[in-house]
């Protein structure tokens, strides 16, 4: 895939980006404590460019883009999309904002109205934002369906009688409605079988050609965004471990983190087998993350200086940056 120039100025700057969610406790209900969700990230989304964010579960990757789209407040940090500080936007500029920025959700059911038919559910973002006729809604609508592989015929029927694959599709469908330049897609394929989540990732992949669609493409699973990405970031408990282009980073991954991960990707060639990197323990809990590198406790490389050092991302390579101490 065509990577976009680096020259270009970017469409989404994300700088020291934090989301924490506070625990309250005591009769008065008082802040005790907080979910460090995310926790000072920064990166960069150029025109045209898909970005892939994985990581465990539980890493912060989906609460990253929904403080992008401020469908959750960032408790600080900044978000320019086109140069413009979208925290700084109020809910009427915000709205003119949000055509231009969509989200596919993870759960293709739950983010459907199922009261609502599929004509229902296409035309009304046209509504919303007055974006054409209202007499052209239906053909707008129709299009819509076309362009995602499905029928016109299926305007008149409900979530409900479709597979996850096609509910996937309408709402791929819907986050087009309003022409975003940039897209969120949460784990679009996660709650698919492995059987139709090729059909899917080709459909994006597709869109984004014919499109030039900018995307945030959020996974655990490393293997799924390898075809669709021009660049990678991992993330680990509210941190970036590792950012480098799709090729560089499954070519010459960095990062202990990234090659665990990367080692449980099965390799489609009989008879050839990873080496396997098996990491200890469970993901830490954002409310009390270790120490200096917050991946220590399960890293194989770990010494005691990860206990009171925190790695800044430093450059390993030409566009290619790792957040270890121990790394060259």
């Amino acid at each position: 895939m065509m990577s976009s120039s680096p020259s270009a100025a970017p469409l989404l700057q994300v700088e020291n980006l934090r989301k924490h969610f506070p625990i309250h406790g005591g009769v008065l209900q008082r802040v005790v404590n907080s979910v460090k969700a995310v926790d000072g990230i920064s990166f960069v989304i150029h025109p045209g460019e898909v970005v892939g964010l994985v990581g465990e579960s539980g890493s912060g990757k989906t609460t990253v883009g929904r403080t992008i789209l401020r469908l959750e407040e960032a408790t600080s940090g900044a978000v320019r999309f086109g140069g413009v500080d979208v925290m700084g936007l109020g809910r009427a500029e915000l709205r003119s904002y949000r055509k231009r920025m969509q989200i596919i959700f993870q759960d293709p059911y739950a983010s459907l109205n199922p009261r609502e038919k599929v004509r229902d559910v296409l035309t009304h973002p046209l509504r919303l934002h007055g974006i054409g006729k209202a007499s052209e809604h239906n053909d707008r609508a129709a299009a819509l369906l076309e362009k995602v592989g499905l029928s016109p015929d299926h305007l008149a029927r409900y979530p409900h009688e479709f597979s996850g694959g096609q509910r996937q599709r309408i709402g791929i469908a819907r986050a087009l409605a309003v022409e975003p330049e940039f897209i969120v897609a949460d784990e679009p394929v996660s709650a698919l079988d492995v059987s139709i989540q090729a059909q899917v990732i080709n459909l994006l992949e597709d869109l984004k050609n014919d499109l030039d669609l900018t995307m945030l493409f959020i996974a655990h699973d490393l293997g799924v965004v390898e075809h669709i990405c021009d660049r990678v970031i991992v993330m680990y408990l509210g941190k970036v471990m590792e950012i480098a282009s799709a090729a560089d980073l499954y070519a010459r991954p960095n990062h202990p983190y990234t090659k665990a991960l990367l080692s449980a990707v099965p390799v489609p060639e009989p008879g050839r087998r990873r080496a396997r990197t098996i990491l200890k323990g469970d993901i830490p809990s954002p409310i009390n993350p270790p120490s200096g590198c917050v991946f220590r406790t399960r890293c194989p490389m770990a010494t005691e200086d990860c206990a009171r050092i925190v790695p800044e991302l430093r450059q390993v390579g030409s566009g290619h940056a790792s957040a270890c101490i121990h790394t060259t």
